[in-house]
């Protein structure tokens, strides 16, 4: 109401100057500046009042009529010794959620174990039951989740909107019942600004939209040969004795495992290495041959 209220007075106040001034624009002309100062007034209450969404004050604090929007975002890291199952328990998760992966990576670490990283689009209305239900597949070590609250932007976004579809009907009309050229190019060129103008800002709110309806999860899984951070049972001095000599076996196993791996990715320079020793070796047993005559000669024996 207020919004119309200031629109009418903008444009008694455009023709009182222009019944005044004698202006010599065409009607078309005029009508385009009266719906310029009406657009403008508008775009400024839009941004004063929110973009034309009722505010509720409860003691300071504004909260939007038509619902907050927020964009859920959260990080999952997770651990398993059964790397194909996960993989394909966490797909039937998503699955089941109405989700969708949005980017996925599998690759092997040098170590032989593999990981996953993952980028998983669910709706926010369930994504916090994804998060549980995730991390209750795999073994969960960390968690992050943070809401971004984009209402303000969303709303004052909507409000521009719609004032710019409105100014593109009424040019339509205008364009309608324009009879002079330069009338019709003027006005067509404003048509054709105020839809650029109503795409962009229809991209901007389908783009609020896909991350405020749907939630943002990355998850990153690795596969391990024991799960860290698990808690155990507290054992007495004998248990302690025998796991260490079964710790001590294994990691001297585990070192014969990983100089065998590194034996196996060196071979080339093990055989560069020994063909050069051979050669070195081969060449001071010649010198010492030859050396070895010239020590046994007697001294002026090379006389004649």
């Amino acid at each position: 109401m207020k919004r119309k209220i200031f629109a009418g007075l903008l444009a008694l106040m455009l023709l009182a100057l222009t019944a005044c001034g004698g202006s010599g624009k065409s009607a078309a002309n005029t009508a385009m500046a009266d719906m310029q100062m009406e657009s403008t007034a508008a775009e400024s209450m839009d941004m004063e009042y929110g973009g034309g969404t009722a505010y509720a004050d409860n003691g300071g604090s504004s909260a939007y009529s038509e619902g907050r929007k927020m964009i859920r975002t959260a990080s999952l890291e997770l651990e398993t010794t059964e790397f194909e199952e996960s993989v394909t328990a966490l797909a039937d998760l998503t699955e089941r959620f109405e989700g969708y992966f949005e980017s996925s990576s599998i690759g092997n670490r040098g170590s032989g174990y593999r990981w996953a990283d993952y980028t998983v689009r669910v709706p926010a209305a369930r994504y916090q039951e994804f998060l549980n239900q995730a991390g209750a597949l795999c073994h969960e070590t960390w968690r992050s989740t943070s809401e971004e609250d984009v209402s303000e932007a969303y709303y004052d976004t909507e409000g521009r909107l719609k004032t710019q579809q409105i100014k593109l009907e009424r040019l339509q009309a205008l364009l309608a019942k324009a009879e002079a050229m330069e009338d019709i190019i003027t006005i067509e060129s404003a048509i054709s600004e105020t839809e650029q103008a109503i795409d962009s800002l229809s991209g901007t709110l389908r783009h609020y939209d896909g991350l405020v309806d749907y939630a943002t999860v990355s998850v990153t899984l690795s596969e391990v040969y024991k799960l860290s951070n698990v808690e155990e049972k507290p054992i007495g001095f004998g248990g302690r004795l025998a796991a260490a000599f079964s710790g001590g076996g294994s990691a001297f196993l585990n070192g014969m495992e990983d100089l065998a791996v590194a034996l196996a990715y060196g071979w080339l320079w093990i055989i560069l290495l020994a063909v050069i020793a051979v050669a070195v070796v081969r060449l001071l047993r010649r010198r010492r041959k030859r050396a070895l005559p010239d020590q046994e000669k007697k001294p002026g024996q090379d006389q004649p």
